[in-house]
């Protein structure tokens, strides 16, 4: 074999997996085979000036290479079982909580000193969002920022580098089982290795479900979230935000009884653009350095749809109606929510004039003509509920962008040590299912690391 283990991705999962296995100094052969570039070469060409909007890249800097989609997100590790993933049903409540935490050590231990860990524990806030139809979730959340978040990487890729044997801008083809392990063809050379751990992310969902067809492994439909990105004054939110950082809130919509919650909360921070599998979307970054601090919040309110028989490609839905935003945009869509709600298109001009600075360049439109009227009642109704804890958000100028999408590949049929059906194969982080946090995905990673090497002599 050329390797003893074989990584497919450095995204959370897959570093957290390379840095366990390394730290034990077992003398394992270690490989990991990622998509796109090493950290200090990921840039998007997106510069304001010369490139606007997304030109879509064949391989996005955003979404993949060295630290996953997570690299220049806003580093929120939430430590928590309510949200997040589901990884505690693999293996337990509580060990779940000590994987996240362990990984908060490392984070911390490698950059992350003196950033701040919040916690929504006996909080006024949640009595007052109770009082008004909104419940929210317990976590502990640590917020690196995006710098400090590219800190924390950079160690941590500097620690594995002469240990782990990184291959960037590598396409893994295809992956099968021989006798003794597994092979992967990549570019057509092929590697082996004993053991095989798959961390592709949500970009790679597609990628896996065809592995999954190819090696008969099981999978189940999951769902995909449909929504916007809300962006408004920052002062709007500094009561809840000051205190908790992260506010995942959920509602319950009296018209429908569908649930909407709140996700990727960013004090002061920035909209940015999303390349997946050539699909344009939306998102937002934050710093902890004050200097790029903006005057803006923004934060996602996403319906999550789960389909059953005769239809179950959820990630299908989500695209098309991605798919129907870039038609008409061009991109994302920026509306006021005053012209949504007034049945009217926002123009430049309205823009323009609104009291809201846009943080990203996106198309005036209407996101009427996008998104399904059921999950566009439930966000409006959402914001008025919100404007009962923090007035001012249901303002005419308050900016939505569209369309934000998360995607989750099928739940891929995994036991408890996250291992598939096929011996010595494990899939973690996003691309499994079962995590949908940068925390539940690298706690995955930790997991099968520790399972791997207390079966070593097995």
């Amino acid at each position: 074999m050329d390797y003893d283990i074989l990584i497919i991705g450095a995204g959370p999962g897959g570093i957290f997996s390379a840095y366990e296995l390394a730290k034990a100094d077992r003398g394992l052969k270690i490989g990991v085979v990622e998509l796109g570039r090493e950290l200090s070469k990921r840039k998007c060409p997106i510069d304001g000036k010369k490139v606007k909007s997304c030109i879509r890249c064949p391989v996005c800097s955003i979404m993949s290479g060295f630290g996953g989609a997570g690299a220049f997100s806003d580093g929120k590790y939430n430590i928590t079982n309510q949200f997040g993933g589901t990884l505690y049903e693999h293996v337990g409540k509580q060990h779940a909580i000590e994987l996240m935490q362990y990984v908060d050590e490392i984070n911390v231990s490698h950059g992350g000193e003196g950033t701040k860990l919040y916690s929504t524990a006996n909080s006024q806030i949640k009595r007052v969002c109770l009082e008004n139809g909104l419940h929210l979730l317990d976590a502990q959340v640590r917020h690196l920022g995006t710098d400090i978040n590219y800190v924390v990487l950079e160690n941590i890729y500097n620690e594995l580098k002469d240990k782990v044997d990184f291959r960037f801008n590598s396409a893994v083809e295809r992956v099968e089982r021989i006798e003794g392990g597994y092979a992967l063809t990549v570019g057509g050379e092929r590697l082996t290795a004993k053991k095989c751990i798959v961390s592709v992310g949500r970009s790679g969902s597609k990628w896996m479900e065809s592995v999954c067809n190819d090696m008969g492994i099981t999978t189940h439909s999951n769902r995909v979230d449909i929504g916007v990105r809300v962006e408004l004054p920052a002062d709007i939110w500094t009561p809840l935000t000051d205190k908790l950082y992260e506010s995942k809130i959920v509602y319950r919509t009296e018209k429908f009884e569908d649930l909407v919650r709140t996700f990727c909360m960013n004090p002061h921070g920035v909209v940015v653009n999303e390349n997946t599998n050539g699909i344009v979307t939306v998102n937002g970054h934050s710093y902890e350095d004050k200097t790029k601090h903006t005057e803006n919040t923004n934060f996602a309110l996403l319906v999550s749809k789960h389909f059953s028989e005769p239809f179950k490609d959820s990630n299908g839905y989500g695209e098309s109606i991605a798919r129907l935003s870039n038609m008409l945009g061009g991109g994302v869509i920026v509306q006021r929510f005053g012209d949504l709600v007034r049945g009217r298109r926002s123009t430049e001009k309205r823009i323009a004039d609104c009291f809201v600075t846009p943080t990203l360049a996106a198309t005036p439109g209407d996101l009427s003509l996008v998104i399904p009227k059921r999950i566009l009642d439930g966000i409006i109704e959402m914001i008025y509920a919100l404007d009962k804890i923090a007035p001012g958000t249901a303002n005419d100028d308050t900016l939505l962008y569209g369309v934000e999408v998360k995607f989750y590949n099928m739940e891929v049929e995994i036991d408890e040590n996250l291992e598939t059906t096929s011996p010595g194969l494990y899939v973690i982080g996003d691309c499994s299912g079962v995590t949908h946090s940068l925390s539940h995905a690298s706690a995955s990673g930790i997991h099968v690391a520790r399972h791997i090497l207390e079966n070593l002599d097995a």
